[in-house]
């Protein structure tokens, strides 16, 4: 029987930005015992995938080149092992792949059925494709760290979102305002009245001077700080933290972790909490469920199809996308 073939994007190497990826035809991979396989109708893209391209996180990933990045797809599965008991072939649903295999950016990608998650009709492929790596970091640095309750329960906190108008920031605004929170956000001046329709109480310029001081226009020290950009120093963010505040970095360098390990040593009260997502199937479930029900939304700020998937890559390496990314096959 002959080998079925897909379309994909490929890269070989590091480095090379969106130049260096391949459009070329592999075969269809084939699942596992307990793998899925989708055909794809969406994928989105995050920006540690341009960053495994530029080789910041070698030697751990990619695990071998050639490589298919992206790792948050949508799609109908088509196939599956033997030991998949969840899901039937036709049914529609949302996957994160892991980072050191990829394949999101093809006609076909394997799932593992762990980190599978049924889509109801109500969510668009793209909306439930742009979910599981922004959406699951904000909602883990939310609730895990921060200790937000999402059915409003508990003690108000502060929370201040940095780039509140990007993928992780915008479902951080959104995902706060469900528990007993005031958001502070800080985007650029066009994104102003964008952020604050996501539910922001108080919004800052990020290129004003009080923008770049982070104070709160009320006067408001933050609980938590959900840090979606980079190159803002601790001693920026220490006044405007509230005795017991934690900046959690979603982009950890080693000074951050050298800033990390000073703050234990020292018995600081205040943190900066280096923070990587762990995704787990109930958690994406209950993302695809607000969805639904109309409680958290989507912005998709750019489509591409698979034939442009670098214009896709550019746009995010730009840093300059309102809300997500995504590329459909």
């Amino acid at each position: 029987m002959a080998t079925k073939l897909m379309q994909a994007i490929q890269y070989d190497r590091y480095g090379g930005g969106p130049a260096g990826l391949k459009h070329v035809e592999i075969p269809v991979p084939t699942p596992n015992k307990n793998e899925v396989l989708l055909k794809v109708e969406a994928t989105s893209i995050n920006p540690v995938d341009w960053k495994i391209q530029k080789g910041m996180l070698r030697p751990l990933l990619p695990r071998k080149f050639p490589y298919v990045p992206g790792t948050d797809i949508a799609g109908e599965i088509v196939a599956f092992g033997p030991q998949v008991k969840g899901f039937k072939v036709g049914e529609k649903v949302v996957a994160k792949l892991s980072h050191d295999r990829g394949g999101g950016l093809a006609e076909f990608a394997v799932a593992s059925e762990s980190l599978t998650a049924s889509r109801p009709p109500e969510v668009s492929a793209a909306e439930a494709a742009a979910l599981p790596v922004a959406g699951l970091t904000a909602y883990q640095a939310l609730t895990d760290v921060a200790g937000v309750k999402l059915d409003g329960t508990g003690d108000q906190k502060n929370i201040l979102v940095t780039a509140a108008s990007g993928g992780v920031g915008h479902y951080a605004v959104q995902l706060a305002k469900l528990g007993n929170t005031f958001v502070t956000a800080t985007c650029g001046a066009r994104n102003i009245d964008f952020v604050k329709s996501l539910g922001a109480d108080e919004v800052l310029d990020y290129k004003t001077p009080e923008g770049a001081s982070l104070k709160s226009p009320s006067g408001r020290k933050y609980d938590a700080v959900i840090h979606c950009t980079t190159g803002i120093p601790w001693s920026t963010f220490e006044p405007q933290l509230s005795d017991h505040g934690k900046v959690i970095d979603f982009t950890p360098s080693m000074s951050s972790f050298a800033t990390f390990a000073l703050k234990k040593l020292t018995f600081s009260k205040k943190q900066l909490v280096p923070f990587l997502v762990t995704v787990k199937k109930e958690n994406l479930s209950y993302l695809v469920q607000l969805v639904k029900d109309g409680r958290l939304k989507t912005v998709i700020d750019s489509r591409f199809p698979l034939s442009k998937a670098e214009d896709a890559w550019a746009r995010s390496m730009d840093g300059h996308a309102t809300g997500k990314i995504v590329v459909e096959p």
